[in-house]
């Protein structure tokens, strides 16, 4: 490794320790509404400012979501595994909880980033 090898590199890692912080920002968006699915439809959509309790009817029985300081997560579901309700909170753009016995679904929408992680 020459000289100019070595200072090509400290240059790009001092570029990219540089622009870290003013490209990647660690947002991946503000989480703003809680949507919710039952079977192959959209039940409702709900904001997350706003605290309430939302019963979903499913093909099992009654699936409870509960929204409330800015997150939403699944109370209660009839399905046998309970693997909705141990997903727990759900606050970030993207956080989905699956209740598939019941055909309920829950997901975090939120503000658009400003770039796509893919696109970029």
């Amino acid at each position: 490794m020459t000289w100019t090898d070595r200072l090509v590199l400290v240059i790009a890692i001092s570029g990219v320790a540089l622009l870290y912080p003013w490209l990647w920002d660690g947002r991946e968006g503000e989480a703003e509404t809680v949507r919710i699915w039952a079977g192959d439809s959209e039940y409702a959509r709900y904001p997350l400012d706003r605290q309430r309790t939302v019963e979903v009817p499913g093909p099992l029985g009654t699936t409870v979501v509960e929204i409330a300081d800015g997150g939403a997560r699944v109370v209660s579901d009839p399905g046998p595994r309970q693997i909705c309700v141990r997903a727990g909170r759900l606050d970030t753009p993207g956080d989905q909880a699956l209740c598939l016995p019941n055909r309920v679904a829950v997901e975090i929408l939120g503000v658009e980033p400003r770039y796509d992680t893919i696109h970029y």
